[in-house]
Order: C-alpha cells, then structure tokens, then sequence
C-alpha cells in the first residue's frame, strides 16, 4: 500500500525585518508580514500556490493593523481597557497594569 500525504498550507512570511513603530503601543516591535500558501508534500512546502496581502503585526501588544496602519482587529469590545505602557489589555477595574507593572 502506498500514501501520499499532501496538500495546501499556510506560511507566515515576514515581509520588511525593519522594526516600526506600533500604532496602539508605540514600541519598535511591528513588522510587515503576509501569510502566503504553499503546495506541500509530506508537510514540507514545496511551491507557493497564493500570495497574501501584507499586514503589520506588533510582537509586543499583539495587535494586527493594515498595511497602512489601520486596525483589523474586529473581536475587541468597546470597553476594553489597554495599559499605555505596555498595551496590553486589562481589566477596567485595575489601577496598576499586571504585565508591566506601572500604573494606568
């Protein structure tokens, strides 16, 4: 008997290795990335199948953006609170942010 295991999966490609700056936490840690599909065989991906659009990730605060900056997270709620110094969310009724310690 004889299988092939193959099929279509997802690469994170990063774009641009500069750092720029995040638009929600204003830290040096955004990068432009797009995820790309790949052919595999054997999960090694052997040719790219589909080019993604870019996006801008921070890998402080987590938050995706557009390629120009706009936000595309679409599950935040409108009450969510977010540290200035780290911006990570927290919870409304905290006076001092968990992650990094300083006060909000």
């Amino acid at each position: 008997m004889f299988f092939i295991i193959g099929g279509i999966q997802p690469k994170t490609i990063i774009v641009d290795r500069q750092a720029r700056s995040c638009p929600a936490c204003g830290h040096y840690e955004a990068y432009l990335k797009r995820v790309d599909h790949y052919l595999s065989l054997f999960f090694i991906p052997l040719f790219p199948v589909k080019k993604g659009n870019p996006f801008l990730i921070c890998e402080n605060c987590k938050t995706t953006f557009d390629e120009h900056g706009y936000s595309m997270d679409v599950g935040k709620t409108a009450g969510e609170k977010k540290c200035h110094h780290c911006g990570r969310s927290i919870d409304p009724n905290f006076t001092y942010c968990p992650y990094c310690g300083k006060a909000i």
